[in-house]
């Protein structure tokens, strides 16, 4: 794996009701690590599961009502309770 991020921060925030928003360099990969090819410093990932363009958010999250709202606890969490 090539190393993008040049020694910048990448940042995740979950928007309330509506995409993480991803802001500095990534590097996306598929489950069979296929890489996508982004040309962009700041990308939205769908967190609704209604976007055509998955993994990217296309703003379907207005239209089927998505609702999400996180905050970030204020007690450090275990590595059990990141698992996805």
């Amino acid at each position: 794996m090539k190393n993008h991020t040049n020694g910048e921060a990448c940042s995740i925030q979950p928007s309330d009701n509506g995409p993480l928003l991803v802001k500095g360099p990534v590097h996306l990969v598929d489950s069979l690590g296929n890489e996508f090819k982004i040309n962009a410093r700041n990308i939205a990932l769908c967190r609704c599961g209604a976007s055509q363009n998955k993994p990217f958010c296309d703003g379907s999250h207005a239209r089927v009502g998505f609702h999400s709202v996180v905050r970030a606890p204020q007690k450090e969490l275990t590595a059990a309770q990141t698992r996805g």
